[in-house]
C-alpha cells in the first residue's frame, strides 16, 4: 500500500514555515553566536533552559542577547473533551524560527568559554544548531 510523500513542514493549520530565515541571520550584537539549521517551533521553555545554561556556565561574565521571542501561540483543548464547541484556549507560546536564525549572541568571554556555553544551550534545544564566531574576531 502507497504512503502519502511525508513532508518536513508543519501544514494543518499551524502555519508553513518554509525557506531561510529573511531577517535575524547576522551577527548583530555579540562575538559568538548559535545559529539553527532547521525550521520548527522552540517553546518558551526551551529559550529559557537554554538561557539558564549559558548563563550558568559563563558564570554570569559577559553578557548573553536572546534573538528570538515566543510570540506564537499554541492553543490545546481539556483532555477528555468532546469535539467542537471552538477553539481550544492557549496552552503555550512559541517562537517560528527558519534555517539561518541566530538564537543567541554572546560577548564578553573566552572562545572556549562561548563555544562550551553555546553547546550546553544547543542540547536544551529541539533543532540542529551551529555555533559561529563573527567574521571580524580577534581572539
Amino acid at each position: 500500500m502507497l504512503q502519502p510523500k511525508r513532508t518536513k513542514y508543519r501544514r494543518q493549520q499551524k502555519g508553513m514555515i518554509k525557506g531561510n530565515a529573511g531577517r535575524g541571520h547576522r551577527i548583530a550584537y555579540g562575538s559568538f553566536a548559535l545559529k539553527t539549521l532547521e525550521e520548527g517551533f522552540i517553546t518558551s521553555r526551551q529559550i529559557e533552559a537554554a538561557r539558564i545554561a549559558v548563563t550558568r556556565y559563563m558564570k554570569r561574565e559577559g553578557k548573553v542577547w536572546i534573538r528570538i521571542f515566543p510570540d506564537k501561540p499554541i492553543t490545546k483543548k481539556p483532555a477528555e473533551v468532546r469535539m467542537g464547541k471552538g477553539k481550544g484556549a492557549p496552552d503555550h507560546w512559541v517562537a517560528v524560527v527558519r534555517p539561518g536564525r541566530i538564537m543567541f549572541e554572546s560577548d564578553g568571554v573566552p572562545l572556549e568559554v562561548a563555544r562550551e556555553a553555546m553547546r550546553l544551550a544547543a542540547q536544551k534545544l529541539p533543532l540542529k544548531t551551529k555555533f559561529i564566531i563573527r567574521p571580524d574576531f580577534k581572539a
